[in-house]
């Protein structure tokens, strides 16, 4: 496991407006303070990703996670419990967020992570966290420090290392409102 000072130094990275990467649940992620514009904005940069397609935020708790969902229903919070910590990404009604996190829609895509990286990173850092795949966009996300570093040399400011968890495909993708399957895990 990592060392906690680890985690207090990205935390730090991350609130002075630096990129961290870290393992995921099936890949390296790319994460940010998602209240700092001019960090997101390095993110989508670095990526070459579309600040319309909007980012996924992780958090170390259901309670955290809450303070971003838009008057949350009895029924959503259930879900939420059935489901977190786990894959499961929702999208929920978004409250509080910038654009360039909700690609400028009303809803936000949200998960409470089950891998102890993630968790323990979000914990420290006191608040949610960016999470997208560790790669430039249109090529196939980074699984080892290795692949990492050959699609990005620069750019991040703190790697956490560690093992990826053992799912083998990104986590899934459920619209809270719908019930639609945007993306199987």
């Amino acid at each position: 496991m990592t060392p906690r000072f680890k985690y207090s130094t990205a935390a730090s990275s991350l609130r002075a407006g630096g990129l961290v990467a870290y393992p995921t649940e099936a890949m390296y992620g790319l994460g940010c303070d998602p209240h700092n514009t001019n960090a997101l904005q390095s993110l989508l940069t670095l990526k070459r990703r579309s600040p319309t397609r909007g980012l996924i935020l992780i958090s170390d708790s259901i309670e955290t996670a809450l303070d971003y969902i838009d008057q949350p229903s009895d029924k959503l919070v259930q879900k939420l419990h059935r489901s977190w910590p786990g894959p499961t990404t929702w999208i929920v009604p978004a409250t509080g967020l910038n654009d360039l996190v909700t690609g400028g829609r009303d809803t936000v895509a949200l998960r409470v992570s089950a891998h102890p990286i993630c968790r323990q990173l979000c914990a420290v850092f006191g608040d949610v966290v960016v999470s997208t795949s560790a790669n430039v966009s249109g090529k196939k996300p980074a699984t080892s420090l290795l692949q990492l570093r050959r699609q990005f040399p620069t750019g991040i400011d703190h790697i956490l290392g560690g093992a990826i968890g053992d799912a083998t495909r990104p986590t899934q993708i459920i619209d809270s409102q719908s019930g639609q399957v945007l993306r199987s895990g």
